[in-house]
């Protein structure tokens, strides 16, 4: 496959799947433990790795969210638990999600020494990606703990493209809470912005977000490109195991 089908064939899985562990009642359960809601911990677990930041840093980094939605979630996380030791919990999640919803894929050894490879390509090139540079530099598990591994690096991938995709998005000048209502309009309200006055959806802003994924598929593609055809091929055969793997696991409350 060409590097174009690879991005088509593996990008959308690792957005599917690469936040897939967020609200499952086990993560729920875990930021519970630490006195967290689970809007709570998703605010403070997914942004503590950039830090004890001011809530304008987190809204930067997450650059879809109403800003006044993150600065609640960040303060009343972090008057609670630090935001690193929150953003730690809240990978170790990710961690569990993997062993209990991967464990049984074939190939995880081979997709992770692939994804891995994509994934430092992309740190040497982290200008302006700063929530994927910070979940990036978190330890990884050890690569005897292969569902463990896989799911982190499923979670970094994601931060990797949706780093990638904010930058492209402002770039193209389309304000990033038009573009989130533009792919995700039933998210609209939950993102903290106010569905009394909807952005104003066009031609142009439709054509802006076009140009948008384009430019994110070349930001992102040369960390892709880093493969060969064998580890391309591993990638995208496992990604399609893994996706497999989490839509039939029961996950009460998120489907399955």
């Amino acid at each position: 496959m060409d590097l174009q089908e690879l991005l088509d064939e593996a990008c959308p899985i690792v957005n599917k799947v690469g936040w897939a562990f967020y609200f499952v009642p086990e993560t729920v359960a875990r930021g519970e433990a630490l006195g967290l809601d689970q809007f709570t911990f998703y605010g403070i677990g997914r942004g503590g790795v950039l830090g004890d930041v001011e809530p304008a840093v987190v809204a930067s980094a997450f650059g879809y969210f109403s800003p006044a939605v993150v600065a609640f979630m960040w303060e009343a996380g972090r008057a609670k638990v630090a935001p690193r030791d929150a953003a730690r919990e809240f990978i170790a999640a990710a961690h569990d999600f993997g062993r209990s919803r991967l464990s049984g894929v074939s190939g995880l050894a081979e997709f992770n020494a692939a994804a891995t490879k994509v994934i430092d390509h992309a740190r040497q090139h982290v200008a302006g990606l700063s929530l994927f540079a910070a979940v990036a530099a978190e330890p990884t598990p050890p690569t005897s703990d292969a569902a463990a591994l896989a799911m982190h690096q499923l979670m970094v991938l994601r931060e990797f493209r949706g780093s990638a995709h904010l930058v492209a998005v402002v770039a193209t000048e389309l304000p990033p809470h038009t573009a989130h209502y533009i792919r995700r309009p039933d998210m609209y309200a939950m993102f903290g912005w106010s569905t009394d006055a909807p952005p104003a959806v066009g031609d142009a802003e439709l054509a802006a977000l076009r140009a948008a994924d384009e430019l994110t598929d070349r930001l992102v593609g040369p960390a892709y490109d880093a493969l060969d055809a064998t580890e391309a091929a591993t990638l995208v055969r496992c990604l399609r195991d893994i996706d497999a793997a989490v839509e039939s696991a029961t996950i009460p409350g998120a489907g399955t």
